[in-house]
């Protein structure tokens, strides 16, 4: 583990929830992952938070950062962000920039695939979902996070751009169960003023600030407990499909 990730993980209780959750989740699914060095594709993982320390030989794969949509929102791969991914990263094996619906990556290459917070910027959601089952092997995963959009309505003035739809958690299985035959989706991540607060950055040039923003990220952790099945007030799905044996 390099010294970023040890920081990263250690610093992991203080960050969004989003983060914690989906870490927790991707290690859980690992362990059901009968390889003995399983590969993972971490679809429009750009900086990777998600997969950092997993025991797994992790692809990342995004979009070149082109537009101004793109480079505003902070989206997308560049050079730079490639260079600090293999310095900062153990687990990292390949970094492939690409757009995951028209990938030519071969047929049954990874144990498992993870796309948080990937889908609703993609325009063909079908080709995406075609493509994840496509390239993994039998029996293997497919794991997701998407706004949540039995709440969070993406309008303004609290509108991305970059977001094609937000999806209702009858939609999301409605997709995934055009290739998957076995899939589930629940909801997570209790939305409020902790949250909104604990999105704000952590800046040792700001102490203060650092400081509230991982207070207000261990309250939500707690408001976050048990809402698996409450479709208001909370902020994203949390998806898993698995891939016929």
């Amino acid at each position: 583990m390099t010294p970023y990730e040890l920081i990263r993980r250690l610093a992991t209780p203080f960050l969004p929830v989003l983060y914690s959750q989906s870490h927790r989740d991707l290690g859980r699914l690992l362990r059901t992952t009968p390889a003995t060095s399983p590969s993972i594709l971490d679809v429009g993982g750009r900086t990777s938070p998600y997969t950092i320390g997993l025991k797994a030989r992790v692809t990342v794969l995004d979009v070149p950062r082109e537009g101004r949509v793109r480079t505003n929102l902070n989206l997308g791969m560049t050079d730079g962000i490639a260079d600090r991914l293999r310095r900062r990263r153990s687990n990292i094996e390949q970094l492939v920039i690409d757009d995951m619906t028209r990938t030519t990556i071969p047929d049954h290459s990874f144990d498992g695939i993870a796309a948080v917070e990937t889908i609703e910027h993609v325009v063909d959601d079908q080709a995406f979902v075609r493509q994840a089952e496509r390239l993994l092997k039998p029996g293997g995963w497919f794991y997701l996070t998407t706004p949540n959009g039995d709440y969070v309505l993406n309008e303004p003035p609290n509108r991305n751009p970059d977001h094609v739809r937000h999806y209702t958690r009858d939609e999301l299985i409605s997709l995934l169960k055009e290739r998957f035959p076995e899939v589930e989706v629940v909801y997570g991540v209790r939305t409020g003023r902790a949250r909104y607060r604990g999105l704000r950055s952590i800046s040792p040039r700001r102490p203060l600030q650092a400081l509230s923003t991982g207070f207000s990220n261990l309250i939500n952790r707690y408001e976050s407990r048990d809402v698996e099945t409450e479709p208001r007030r909370t902020a994203h799905l949390f998806a898993c499909a698995r891939k016929q044996s």
